[in-house]
């Protein structure tokens, strides 16, 4: 039997792993589209418990990951001029894409998967397989090449570009600038002891207002650069393909077709501002590999995929379609809310955290904002807003 997985990025390469692992029978291929070295972006956030399922899944990966991840434990909000930090309890760390890639590479390799690079595969119809995983992204020519899957996208209207600095963060810095131009604001996190993600954004008003519409990648980068010296601390941003984009919304009716089936961006993309999307792509990997592993029927197996992970994944779709709204409509917060409900707004946004989850997660500062968050619940169900948020 063998299996060929379309895309070497995290999701395509955990799941090779992983099913050689568990069926060490089975011939395993990854065709990747890119050079061993090469990589788009900076640093990816690994955070949360959701890596207990990954030192489950495969040890050795597992503490090679969290060894290769810069920790921090709080984070700061700025907003109107005003910083406020949030202490934090949880697990939250970030490591460098091209190092996690390689940690996998080194462990695919070790374990008999093999792993082709520079290979594009334009029709994966023509690819034999008894099972063609495609792992290939928003842009999935798996899932481009049958109809079948029934993919239905439409596209955000904030516009945003992935840059990188050598300026630290100790701990992740959200700032918010409302200029004469518009709206515009950065999420910015260390994922080495020098090196740190720098994502900036703006509003569709925003975009056309500032001119960056008209601007070359060059000048928004120098505006970029101006507009967040603070936060840069005079600092440059470092390009790696870091062109501003609206980014697309993917789904499918189903997630397999035949003897293919999709997992992670290509299946559903994720979005930024959830800061989980690595994690649940490679937790698609794990949940068709058990899939695999309790069924040897292929057909059942993709059906016995879809039937275990669809309840949990479309928890985080949906907390991540509420994630995205939250800043495709950001301008109003920023023009109604002080600070401290701004952050209260923004740590409720996914219907996901409760004052249980609050009080236990960010204590200290819950406990120092106490008369802010009553005002903030009561405001918020006099309003019809989110106090009655999910656990």
């Amino acid at each position: 039997m063998k299996f060929t997985v379309i895309g070497g990025g995290p999701s395509g390469l955990y799941f090779a792993l992983l099913a050689k692992k568990r069926l060490p029978h089975v011939e395993i291929e990854v065709l990747e589209q890119n050079p061993r070295s090469a990589t788009y972006g900076f640093g990816i956030v690994l955070a949360d418990s959701g890596l207990n399922r990954f030192q489950e899944a495969d040890p050795q990966s597992y503490e090679q990951l969290v060894a290769a991840s810069f920790v921090s434990r709080h984070r700061v909000v700025k907003h109107r001029g005003q910083s406020v930090f949030v202490d934090g309890s949880g697990y939250g760390g970030a490591i460098a894409r091209l190092r996690m890639l390689n940690i996998l590479q080194d462990r695919c390799e070790q374990i008999g998967v093999r792993v082709a690079y520079d290979c594009r595969i334009e029709s994966p119809g023509t690819v034999e397989a008894d099972l063609i995983v495609g792992a290939d992204g928003v842009n999935s020519a798996v899932r481009r090449d049958c109809a079948a899957f029934g993919t239905t996208s439409w596209t955000l209207t904030n516009r945003l570009a992935w840059y990188g600095t050598e300026q630290h963060f100790p701990y992740p810095v959200l700032a918010f600038k409302t200029t004469d131009d518009g709206n515009f604001w950065s999420a910015a996190y260390a994922y080495t002891e020098r090196l740190s993600t720098f994502v900036a954004e703006c509003d569709a008003d925003t975009w056309t207002r500032s001119g960056f519409d008209k601007m070359s990648d060059t000048e928004r980068q120098a505006f970029t650069e101006a507009l967040f010296a603070e936060e840069l601390g005079g600092k440059k941003l470092i390009n790696n393909k870091s062109a501003w984009h609206s980014l697309p919304v993917i789904r499918n009716k189903n997630w397999s077709v035949g003897n293919k089936v999709l997992i992670g961006d290509a299946l559903h993309s994720a979005h930024p501002t959830i800061g989980s999307g690595t994690r649940i792509a490679m937790e698609d990997s794990i949940a068709l590999v058990d899939a695999l592993a309790a069924e040897p029927d292929i057909a059942r197996a993709l059906a016995l995929f879809r039937q275990v992970r669809e309840p949990q994944k479309q928890k985080m779709v949906v907390a991540a379609e509420k994630s995205f709204m939250w800043y495709e409509h950001v301008a109003g917060k920023l023009r109604d809310l002080e600070p401290i409900p701004f952050v209260f707004d923004f740590m409720t946004r996914t219907g996901r955290i409760n004052e249980s989850r609050l009080n236990h997660e960010y204590p200290r500062f819950m406990k120092a904002h106490a008369s802010e968050w009553r005002q903030f619940m009561s405001t918020h169900a006099t309003a019809g807003g989110q106090a009655n948020v999910r656990a």
